[in-house]
């Protein structure tokens, strides 16, 4: 965590953009400002404390929700006059009840596998068996879906035997591929799994 050499005299009401992320999921949500006192008093707190323009006072977020954001780290960017504040949340941030304030889902994006998963659902809701070979496999069944991952599974611990790197990475991402649709069948994403690995860790 920073010491305290932010520019908070940058703009005229002292005050600079203070932008709340989830520690674990990575997920942004909500912007607040703070002055000087609310920076100091969300280090003493630890407590994320902002300077609310509409009260002209020192609010602490979940002081009156409940949904309080634990501190987990402060940086500033290049200028020392923008603010990034990890945290713990304890409930959901947005007023409206919303998770974030962009009204998402605060849980972890897992970049194109997550993209790759969304494609998998719609596939399974709209795909026609005839065309689509993901909606071809739920057509078939749990009991082929997950013969299918035991297959993919075989041919990438052969080709991890070998010397041909190619192979075995293209064995991998078929057996990750398929994986993903029984993850799918038994109604389980990845999210899922991440929480197991986290609560084994």
């Amino acid at each position: 965590m920073l010491k305290n050499n932010f520019n908070f005299n940058k703009n005229p009401d002292n005050l600079i953009p203070a932008i709340i992320q989830d520690a674990q999921t990575k997920t942004v949500l909500m912007l607040g400002y703070m002055n000087e006192e609310a920076y100091q008093q969300t280090i003493s707190s630890q407590k994320v404390t902002f300077f609310s323009r509409t009260k002209n006072r020192l609010w602490t977020k979940g002081e009156e929700s409940g949904n309080f954001l634990y501190l987990v780290s402060i940086e500033a960017d290049c200028d020392n006059d923008t603010l990034l504040i990890q945290v713990n949340p304890t409930g959901p941030v947005c007023h409206t009840g919303a998770d974030t304030c962009w009204q998402q889902p605060n849980e972890t994006k897992f970049g194109f596998l997550s993209e790759l998963e969304n494609t998998i659902q719609l596939r399974k809701e709209n795909g026609e068996a005839e065309t689509s070979y993901i909606a071809s496999l739920f057509a078939k069944g749990i009991n082929k879906i997950a013969q299918k991952v035991g297959e993919e599974a075989i041919e990438m611990v052969i080709e991890a035997k070998d010397s041909n790197n190619e192979l075995f990475l293209n064995e991998s991402a078929d057996l990750l591929f398929h994986y993903l649709i029984l993850l799918n069948a038994k109604g389980y994403k990845l999210n899922d799994i991440e929480k197991i690995l986290k609560d084994r860790s």
